[in-house]
């Protein structure tokens, strides 16, 4: 036995036997959402996660920090608050994530493509880490070279992450990184980034959507007999992440994106309800996401019998149907095998969006944060 545990204390020096990551995301806008729904810091388990991930602050033109809602952050104490989880677990990481699919693309390429906009940009991020208390950053750029950047975006990008290591020291550095295959081909210098940054949090989720106009999964972990296409068979989670393998991530880096919500759809025919059935748009909101085409999983649990539960055994993912509704979800079944698929490839861990859409208040009759601690009890 005590050579056992010399080994680990060996292989643990030298990179190994060290916990899975379990990067935990959560919403800074839950606060405002009604009932059960509402979802602060205090609302978090210290002892849940490796990584606490608030989202998002922004970019200004000038490469200053954008507190995008400095009423909750500042003067409600979500910032505070959250960094203050620490208190109750010395191991715990708290960070900081600029950027969301709501910011300018367009803003980044130009700060990052300025070397004194960049230099002041570094420094500002050290400033605000300081100010408040942070261990690290997260970038979530969505996405370099698309949505109005530039192909030189690719190259800064590697530039502004080796200027943040620099200036961060031991702090933690992230990136999101992009869930389609033809992205991580578009977006990154691949090896550049992945020798640089500390973790790369793959989003591999939402690959489909009411845009689609049918009912697919956005979260599939492998890929369906009806998906033919070249496109078609790399829209789920195994492709995205061989993909990044291949161009030259270092596996151990990798977190698989997870997500603990649905996406839905209305369906044209509610008699037609199999997968890619057509669609006429977004489902019917939830109660505390409030968004159509959206739910969260604490809403989904609560629904009644007169839904149908259908598990692809293809995708290894469910879905749900009552009437014309049609939702792509996950579940305690599809995150085990998520979870085990993280283990079984040695990956660095897991990037769970988010806490705020679990049933964080244990109303469903399984605990609190039942999908984020069945994972975590799978990779750790």
């Amino acid at each position: 036995m005590k050579a056992i545990i010399a080994l680990c204390v060996l292989s643990f020096l030298v990179a190994g036997c060290s916990a899975a990551n379990v990067v935990c995301y959560f919403s800074s806008w839950a606060v405002y959402r009604q009932g059960y729904g509402k979802f602060s810091p205090q609302n978090i388990d210290p002892n849940l996660c490796t990584h606490i991930l608030y989202t998002f602050i922004g970019l200004n033109p000038d490469g200053s920090v954008n507190i995008l809602d400095p009423q909750a952050a500042i003067v409600d104490n979500e910032f505070q608050d959250a960094v203050n989880l620490k208190s109750q677990n010395k191991d715990l990481k708290v960070l900081v994530s600029m950027g969301g699919y709501n910011e300018n693309s367009y803003t980044y390429s130009e700060v990052f493509g300025n070397p004194t906009l960049r230099a002041y940009f570094v420094q500002n991020v050290v400033n605000f880490l300081n100010q408040y208390g942070f261990d690290g950053f997260d970038l979530s750029w969505e996405y370099p070279n698309s949505r109005g950047g530039i192909p030189s975006d690719i190259q800064n990008l590697v530039l502004v992450l080796n200027e943040l290591k620099a200036a961060l020291g031991d702090r933690t550095l992230s990136i999101a990184g992009a869930g389609l295959v033809s992205g991580i081909d578009d977006y990154y210098d691949v090896p550049s980034v992945s020798k640089v940054v500390d973790m790369i949090n793959v989003m591999s989720y939402d690959y489909h959507g009411s845009y689609d106009q049918r009912a697919g999964h956005p979260s599939g972990l492998y890929a369906s007999s009806l998906d033919v296409t070249d496109v078609q068979i790399t829209l789920n989670v195994n492709s995205t992440i061989t993909h990044w393998v291949l161009k030259g991530a270092d596996k151990s880096k990798i977190n698989v994106g997870l997500v603990t919500y649905g996406r839905g759809y209305t369906l044209a025919n509610a008699a037609q309800n199999g997968l890619y059935a057509p669609t006429i748009g977004d489902s019917a909101a939830g109660p505390y996401t409030a968004t159509p085409g959206m739910m969260g999983y604490n809403e989904i649990c609560q629904f009644d019998q007169n839904w149908q539960y259908v598990f692809d055994n293809e995708q290894r993912v469910p879905h749900i149907i009552n009437g014309n509704q049609w939702i792509g979800c996950e579940d305690i079944n599809s995150l085990t095998e998520k979870a085990q698929y993280v283990k079984d490839n040695s990956l660095g861990g897991v990037a769970i969006w988010s806490l705020d859409t679990d049933d964080f208040n244990g109303v469903c009759g399984s605990g609190k944060f039942p999908l984020v601690n069945k994972i975590k009890s799978i990779i750790q």
